[in-house]
């Protein structure tokens, strides 16, 4: 098996959130092999690969993506055929995967056929998690239709799209999560409050009955998997929480008493600021009516204080941005977002090893360690002062790898 050694490594442990230099990093195959500061033979070695000194990291996780909104009209691209969506999103990854993301979670849309067609190099891009459908009730985030209508109007039984499962009372809704087990996704998403982007319904409800967000979890987890949940206000984030889901998604609104709630619970929260800021400015040019760009104002406002709550009462805090279509191009800017209110290592610990542990992946990705896929990043700078190399990654990344296979290397530049 071919042995590439990376000498010279100011590397980041995550786990422990320090630096450690004149580290040696050894990879067989797609796994890191050995990490230590002793001296190591490299004689046998495929390829040596020195950097200089130079910070190194793992590869980055964003645990709230949405691979299939290859734009942000939702309802338009649910009538995309499926071949052309699929055709977008494979750019869509290869690009993610380029800015440094090894590894996402998707928080709905994608399917297992995107997630085979990474895994066997028919697109190029981030390793994949799905969650399918995400599980809604009438008239609930994910339910796109227009006032107005009043019967079906879209058919997710053979297509991408962000498109939810309608669900409503306890059998239907542990039938629509058992259906996403069936098709093999990763962890189940549930609309449990209103949301910015969906027309009718208030970002301050809640949504489903406490039974029946219950039975969402309890299906979830009988397939062996955990449930994530969509909401903001204080009361939709507490019952989602006391239903047993494991992240709450977006919950810009939350307060401290919530938070108290979250950590009691052993809850995970996955803010995701570079959408507001996105649709801050581009919201009107897009066309949204005026309720949804009130709703935004109201949880843009409040995001980075969200943040700021959660770590003070110990929630464990994991990297997301929540883009949509041109958009993800700013997936990076959430570094710079909530620069002013966590530390720098502590932020990328959120995007490393906080987000592996949220996704019981920890022995897989998000850290250098024996065993775990050698995905890394060699950077310019110094991770503990500041993330401006994450933020503006075409500079600040020189060499990628992901399952021990460079991706990019401006290491000679």
């Amino acid at each position: 098996m071919a042995r590439i050694v990376v000498r010279n490594a100011n590397l980041f442990d995550s786990r422990a959130g320090a630096m450690r230099p004149g580290t040696t990093i050894v990879i067989e195959g797609d796994r890191f092999a050995a990490v230590t500061q002793e001296p190591v033979t490299v004689d046998d070695a495929a390829r040596v690969i020195d950097a200089a000194g130079r910070a190194v990291l793992p590869g980055l996780i964003d645990a709230h993506v949405h691979v299939v909104a290859t734009s942000h009209d939702l309802a338009g691209l649910a009538l995309q055929p499926a071949s052309l969506v699929a055709a977008e999103s494979g750019q869509l990854m290869a690009a993610m995967l380029r800015r440094g993301f090894t590894t996402v979670r998707d928080a709905a849309g994608a399917d297992h056929g995107l997630r085979s067609a990474v895994e066997r190099g028919l697109f190029e891009g981030p390793r994949l998690f799905i969650a399918g459908q995400p599980i809604s009730q009438t008239g609930g985030h994910a339910d796109m239709r227009p006032q107005g209508v009043r019967g079906p109007l879209f058919c997710a039984c053979a297509g991408l799209g962000i498109i939810g499962a309608i669900a409503d009372g306890v059998g239907e809704v542990r039938r629509a999560v058992r259906e996403q087990v069936r098709q093999g996704v990763n962890h189940i998403k549930i609309m449990a409050g209103g949301g910015v982007s969906s027309p009718t319904d208030p970002i301050d409800g809640t949504q489903f009955s406490m039974e029946e967000l219950r039975a969402a979890v309890e299906e979830a987890e009988a397939a062996n998997l955990y449930a994530l949940a969509h909401a903001y206000s204080p009361r939709a984030v507490t019952r989602a929480v006391q239903a047993g889901v494991r992240s709450i998604e977006h919950g810009n609104l939350i307060d401290e008493a919530t938070a108290r709630v979250m950590k009691q619970h052993g809850a995970y929260y996955v803010p995701t600021l570079a959408t507001y800021a996105a649709l801050a400015e581009e919201g009107v040019r897009l066309g949204w009516s005026e309720a949804m760009l009130q709703k935004l104002q109201g949880v843009a406002d409040r995001g980075l204080e969200a943040v700021r709550i959660a770590r003070a009462e110990g929630v464990p805090v994991v990297f997301g941005t929540d883009l949509l279509g041109y958009m993800h191009g700013r997936q990076n800017t959430e570094f710079d977002l909530r620069a002013t209110a966590v530390p720098p290592l502590e932020l990328l610990q959120s995007a490393t090893s906080v987000a592996a542990r949220l996704m019981g992946q920890e022995r897989h990705i998000g850290a250098v360690v024996p065993g775990a896929f050698a995905d890394l990043l060699v950077v310019d700078g110094d991770p503990s002062r500041s993330l401006g190399m994450l933020a503006r990654p075409e500079a600040g990344i020189r060499l990628l790898m992901q399952g021990g296979r460079v991706i990019e290397d401006r290491l000679a530049a």
